[in-house]
């Protein structure tokens, strides 16, 4: 990534909270991201601490006793000394926030309790890149000045290039992130006088940009920054502003637009402009962009604002799939805000072990018993009760919360599988069923996966072959030379492995021979119509063929019906599960049911 930033020092940030836990938080959160980091409690505090030692930025709690947020602002911007420094305020959710009277106290943003810890690194560094631009700028202007009154007209086309350089970038040509800051803050500036007018925001961000560098290196990466801005340049009006704004982030600043249309089809016109494939070392390579559109009107009071918007619909355009463009709309700023709740709850539930093992059986198709049960995690929220996987495992997998959360479904399902071992001995009963736990992308990629899993068996002095472990397509492909090297240790321990979802995912089938797995799992989206459409009849008999040629049993998904089992075992199918045999159960259902030994 081809960062720009400007050189300054730590940045000094005073955090202004009654609230001793909400200090410690974002105190831990900054200081960790390398700010220099002060706190108080109160009101008197932060304005001596403030005109003492002046600070980069302010986080100021509304709610204080004494002395209000609003109280404070106001002293610190009528100080000399102090009326320059960003305030962002703290208001909790469940306030009544005076936005207005936020602003016309001074100040520049506010962000909302609890905390979203992206979001509030995302605004004080906009803060901080702001107040640095706005720095360089008065630091220019001040040269300019002092080399007018010393030099002659020679000097003042020097200091020409020098205002060019300051607010162009020096890789692309294009004007930079400080001349677009101003551009932008001219236009607000004139929608305020004139409020029927509108203009547009664009934020772009190419997909995969970092692939590039790391397979081409650097040099090629800023040579396709060049190609990628030229072609924008070609497909912007002389009347909207291009900037390169950081890194592989680009901006456009429509002005006086008649509606949002104008700013979408540009959107589309850069999408195709940049869809054409780029000659970089006689290397072909294809960049996409995802573009974040804002309609600015008189509803903004800052710039930074509208960057905010837009920035969170150029995200949104990536976690819908990427190359492609979205309008912001105040539903996504409500879908941040559910998310972020859903990732503070998450965090609290690990650490509380608010979750559960259910177990699903895995059932032998030639005898009708169980043969093995499928561990699959159910998170008892204290107040939502049980939430389903596919709420919560998305955000574990896109936070790295999946790490600590599969161990510890790793530990659990082992630990209770022992139990009921255990328990079978002392009826003088054989216990054969093994257990079957699932394996995350970014688990399968974690430094010391064997180890911890070592550890666990030897803990609980488990037998290795009475676990299986179920992994994805994705987590083989993403890097099949690990995935190889893995695998390889997994059965040298004699840990069964288990492809799940096959047919979903790559189906890379030529990839299949270099992996010694047992099983494959037949997702159940070819099984719930197994029994009504024929072609796909025709696609679980050739998985079943060539797993059977490459010595491994097959497990089918989602068997429900009666009709759909009898067509699996004609086919030769060794295993299926679904809810025509059980649901996952909690771990005392899962022993009632094994307990009557059930047959189908």
């Amino acid at each position: 990534m081809n960062d720009v930033q400007f050189d300054s020092p730590i940045a000094n940030i005073l955090i202004v909270d009654d609230t001793p836990d909400n200090l410690y938080l974002l105190s831990a959160m900054l200081t960790e991201q390398g700010y220099d980091v002060r706190c108080v409690i109160n009101g008197s505090s932060a304005i001596m601490g403030a005109i003492a030692d002046p600070p980069d930025l302010i986080l100021l709690d509304i709610r204080m006793p004494q002395m209000s947020g609003y109280d404070v602002c106001t002293q610190l911007k009528a100080s000399e000394r102090t009326r320059d420094i960003p305030v962002i305020f703290l208001s909790a959710l469940n306030e009544v926030f005076d936005k207005i009277q936020a602003f016309e106290v001074g100040g520049v943003d506010y962000i909302t309790k609890p905390f979203e810890i992206r979001e509030v690194l995302a605004r004080i560094k906009n803060q901080l890149n702001l107040k640095a631009a706005k720095s360089e700028i008065q630091k220019l202007n001040t040269e300019l000045e002092e080399r007018v009154q010393e030099r002659t007209k020679e000097l003042g086309r020097a200091n020409l290039r020098l205002l060019h350089m300051a607010s162009h970038d020096a890789l692309t040509g294009l004007p930079n992130r400080v001349f677009f800051m101003e551009r932008l803050m001219a236009v607000l500036a004139y929608t305020h006088t004139h409020p029927k007018s509108q203009f547009g925001v664009l934020f772009l961000d190419c997909d995969d940009f970092k692939i590039v560098n790391d397979s081409l290196g650097h040099l090629a990466g800023d040579q396709l920054l060049k190609a990628v801005a030229r072609r924008l340049s070609a497909c912007i009006h002389p009347n909207y502003t291009l900037a390169r704004f950081e890194g592989d982030e680009f901006t456009v600043l429509l002005e006086q637009i008649e509606s949002i249309d104008e700013a979408t089809l540009l959107a589309q016109a850069i999408q195709h402009a940049l869809s054409q494939p780029f000659l970089l070392y006689q290397h072909e390579v294809f960049i996409n962009t995802s573009i974040g559109i804002v309609l600015g009107t008189v509803e903004y009071q800052q710039p930074e604002h509208l960057l905010r918007d837009a920035d969170t619909a150029m995200y949104q355009a990536k976690a819908s799939g990427k190359a492609r463009y979205e309008v912001f709309n105040r539903e996504m700023h409500t879908r941040a805000l559910t998310r972020l709740k859903l990732e503070n709850d998450l965090r609290r539930a690990i650490d509380r072990q608010e979750f559960i093992v259910y177990y699903q059986p895995i059932i032998c198709l030639s005898t009708g018993q169980i043969s093995s049960l499928e561990a699959l995690v159910r998170w008892k929220h204290p107040q939502q009760g049980l939430v389903r996987p596919d709420h919560f495992i998305p955000v574990a997998e896109a936070t790295g919360l999946i790490i600590p959360l599969g161990l510890w479904v790793l530990e659990k399902s082992c630990n209770q599988l022992k139990f009921w071992q255990q328990q079978a001995i002392q009826r003088g009963e054989i216990f054969d069923i093994t257990i079957s736990v699932n394996l995350s992308v970014k688990q399968f990629s974690q430094p010391g996966l064997i180890e911890q899993i070592d550890r666990v068996l030897e803990s609980l002095e488990l037998d290795s072959k009475n676990l299986k472990l179920e992994i994805t397509e994705s987590a083989i492909m993403d890097n099949p030379d690990l995935a190889s090297e893995i695998f390889q240790q997994l059965k040298a321990r004699k840990i069964q492995l288990s492809l799940d979802d096959f047919g979903t995912g790559y189906s890379s089938l030529s990839y299949l021979h270099r992996f010694p797995l047992d099983i494959l799992k037949i997702d159940r989206s070819f099984i719930s119509n197994l029994d009504s459409m024929e072609k796909n009849l025709e696609v679980v008999q050739a998985i079943l063929n060539l797993a059977h040629h490459l010595g491994m049993s097959v497990v089918a998904e989602g068997i429900e019906t009666q009709e759909q089992l009898s067509l699996l075992r004609l086919l030769g199918c060794e295993l299926g599960q679904g809810y025509l045999f059980a649901q996952p159960l909690d771990p005392q259902a899962t022993e009632t049911l094994f307990l009557s030994h059930p047959q189908w």
